[in-house]
């Protein structure tokens, strides 16, 4: 893990950066273009490195340099599984655990992504459907399975990203997450895990969309 105050700043800006797109499956990092932009030694650097690496967002590859993880299609479906998994567990256990507030923090969620679909804004869609998914993994109140939901989640999100450049995916997208949502405030374990899981679940013709924008 990232210790020092510089290998955290380093570790938080990259992995945002991972996130947010900026940095892309496959692209090079530079650890001397780092300690410029940071202005420190090379230490802090591969600190923050090998904290990505062990979190599976970058791969050091020794005398040939660190990359953002690319993941192969087979690698891809491993994890689109699992998150799948951890993403239902979130949601029926939000349908038994999620507090007025956490309710409250769902709904403004999913106003959100409303609001920026409306705008076919699909860069803010992809903020706000992230924050629509954190707040739900919240409403389980499971911090273990909440942290690790996250941490796959990172992982992910770059193709979760590529996957919503899909023509009618967003609009396809805002109707699960309405019966996501749904399903939550009525309760309904069983209808939140089966529409979330079909919802993070990559198959079929979504898998293919996916991987032809890669």
């Amino acid at each position: 893990m990232a210790t020092t105050p510089a290998a955290q700043k380093i570790r938080h800006a990259l992995e945002n950066a991972i996130v947010d797109g900026t940095l892309s499956p496959g692209d090079r990092i530079d650890p001397d273009a780092l300690a410029v932009t940071y202005r420190c030694s090379r230490t802090p650097v591969r600190e923050a490195l090998h904290a990505l690496e062990a979190s599976g967002l970058v791969r050091v590859m020794p005398k040939r340099g660190t990359y953002v993880e690319e993941l192969s299609v087979a690698q891809l479906t491993e994890r689109f599984e699992v998150m799948a998994e951890f993403e239902a567990l979130c949601s029926r256990l939000a349908c038994r655990r999620a507090t007025a507030e956490d309710v409250t923090r769902i709904d403004a969620a999913l106003a959100a992504c409303d609001a920026a679909a409306e705008a076919g804004d699909p860069d803010r869609y992809y903020h706000e459907n992230t924050a629509f998914h954190h707040a739900i993994y919240a409403a389980a109140h499971n911090e273990f399975l909440e942290r690790e939901a996250l941490r796959l989640q990172a992982m992910l999100q770059p193709y979760r990203r590529r996957q919503l450049r899909a023509l009618g995916r967003v609009r396809q997208s805002m109707g699960e997450h309405h019966a996501i949502a749904g399903a939550i405030r009525a309760g309904d374990e069983d209808e939140a895990m089966r529409v979330m899981r079909g919802h993070v679940l990559i198959q079929g013709d979504r898998f293919r969309d996916l991987v032809a924008t890669r």
